[in-house]
């Protein structure tokens, strides 16, 4: 479980237009408004922190469709501990790391919280985790659009200047989506 913000934590798109970004009830909405506007249409809907593709039960009208997720993303935020976001996980390490662990000045989880925020911090490891989540996005949604190897390609070669170039041609909310992830916004609140 991922605690996430509540701003533009989501995002939905109808083919290649993007019909809203925000939170899941915000998104879950403008969803549904959109089924009953164009039932053949393809919705796909998009966590903004990690591009992976989030199934949503759009049954019933918008009302349910808003209360059903709203009751969601209520209980997911009772988890852990709200002020500071933390979510309690099974750790396993051996003997030796639990003692270095328990030497360390705060104690095991807070030597472990700045481990895991020095390693995010890496400029090569965030470089290569935002070009993932860019292609997992890219591959989704624009995989049949003209120059997409090319183009992650460039994604992957650091390259967003021939990134940009390459998409340019692609449909606006598309390419723009790509790009905020790419650069390392989708945890923006936009």
């Amino acid at each position: 479980m991922q605690i996430q913000p509540k701003t533009s934590a989501y995002v939905a798109f109808a083919g290649t237009k993007k019909l809203a970004s925000g939170s899941l009830v915000e998104v879950a909405a403008a969803a549904r408004r959109a089924q009953d506007g164009a039932p053949e249409a393809t919705i796909l809907v998009f966590n903004r922190h990690t591009a992976e593709v989030i199934d949503l039960d759009l049954r019933g009208s918008e009302q349910e469709v808003v209360a059903r997720h709203a009751a969601e993303q209520i209980s997911a935020s009772k988890r852990g501990r709200p002020k500071l976001g933390v979510v309690a996980r099974e750790v396993t390490l051996l003997p030796r790391h639990w003692e270095w662990l328990a030497r360390q000045p705060g104690g095991a989880s807070i030597t472990l919280r700045r481990l895991v925020e020095a390693a995010h911090k890496s400029d090569a490891s965030a470089s290569r985790a935002r070009s993932e989540t860019a292609y997992r996005f890219m591959s989704v949604i624009a995989g049949d659009l003209p120059g997409f190897e090319e183009a992650a390609r460039a994604l992957f070669a650091g390259d967003l200047e021939r990134l940009r170039t390459l998409a340019s041609g692609w449909p606006a909310d598309v390419r723009d989506e790509v790009i905020r992830y790419a650069d390392g916004q989708q945890l923006s609140t936009r």
